[in-house]
């Protein structure tokens, strides 16, 4: 009975975790600011928050990690995470927040093909049907979306390199698994907040809040989506199986889809509902066999 209240408690902390992360469109579209400066807030509002929590919770050499290697591992694996949530950031302004975000999450697909190609992955049918499943989704959620034109079609395509981006970015970290998942997170955070400042240089001048509005709305996207999302998921994952994962973290896209329909009537039409529910699907089971690879 203590193990099932545990478990249920790591289920519910993933579906937290997930869903204030699906939250993060919303702070994305209301910003004044370009999509890598947002970042960059994002990363740099979460730092201290982040301090605290390791100070707290890691007493015992709060920030330091096992190797040289880690540290190493932890700037690259950075890059691409803050080239997956600029990317993410853009697409967001381009396409519907439903397509951007089930597209940023097809990186379970690229992590599997990257793991056949580099890390000698075994492919097995059950691999093949999941990438099969999943791009018949995202196919059909680009052909039938109701935003139209170049633009909307370069947001989709965005959102998928940013999809291969964040693959890349799971797999590196994935080599860390003998180090403090928080202790990865700050110092994610805190190289993301480094690349992010340079991408937004080079973005655009706007580079400071203009209002309290804007300083409130940045500092929500911080707390709720960078810090508490990101929190809850690293308390649950070790907690739970990996079917129980997989399900709680699909809350993330559901919860973008459904906040983009309610404050910025995108709302979907049965067919797009359908590619929505059969892309998710092949993204559990890509989830799913990824542990079987």
């Amino acid at each position: 009975m203590k193990n099932e209240k545990h478990s249920l408690l790591a289920f519910g902390s993933l579906l937290l975790g997930a869903s204030l992360i699906g939250l993060a469109p919303i702070f994305v579209r209301f910003s004044e600011l370009s999509p890598s400066w947002i970042l960059f807030y994002r990363m740099s509002l979460s730092i201290p928050m982040l301090l605290i929590l390791n100070l707290i919770l890691n007493k015992d050499n709060p920030l330091k990690l096992n190797s040289l290697k880690s540290y190493i591992f932890c700037a690259i694996a950075s890059l691409a995470f803050s080239l997956d949530l600029a990317g993410w950031h853009w697409s967001i302004e381009l396409t519907t927040i439903s397509n951007a975000t089930i597209m940023v999450n097809t990186a379970p697909v690229y992590v599997i093909l990257f793991g056949v190609i580099f890390l000698n992955y075994n492919f097995s049918f059950k691999n093949l049907l999941s990438i099969i499943i999943t791009y018949t989704g995202v196919i059909g959620l680009i052909y039938f979306s109701t935003k139209t034109g170049i633009s909307s079609l370069v947001g989709d395509l965005i959102s998928l390199v940013a999809g291969i981006l964040y693959a890349i970015y799971l797999i590196i970290v994935s080599r860390l698994g003998n180090e403090s998942a928080l202790k990865i997170i700050f110092y994610t955070t805190v190289f993301c907040a480094f690349y992010a400042l340079i991408l937004g240089m080079i973005e655009s001048n706007q580079s400071w809040p203009s209002n309290a509005n804007e300083w409130l709305n940045l500092i929500m996207l911080a707390i709720l989506c960078q810090v508490s999302g990101q929190f809850f998921i690293t308390f649950a994952m070790p907690r739970i199986n990996i079917a129980a994962s997989s399900i709680g973290l699909l809350m993330q896209p559901i919860v973008a889809t459904i906040t983009g329909a309610i404050l910025f009537f995108e709302v979907l039409t049965f067919l797009q509902l359908c590619f929505v529910i059969i892309a998710l699907i092949g993204i559990y089971f890509a989830r799913m066999t990824i542990t079987e690879s």
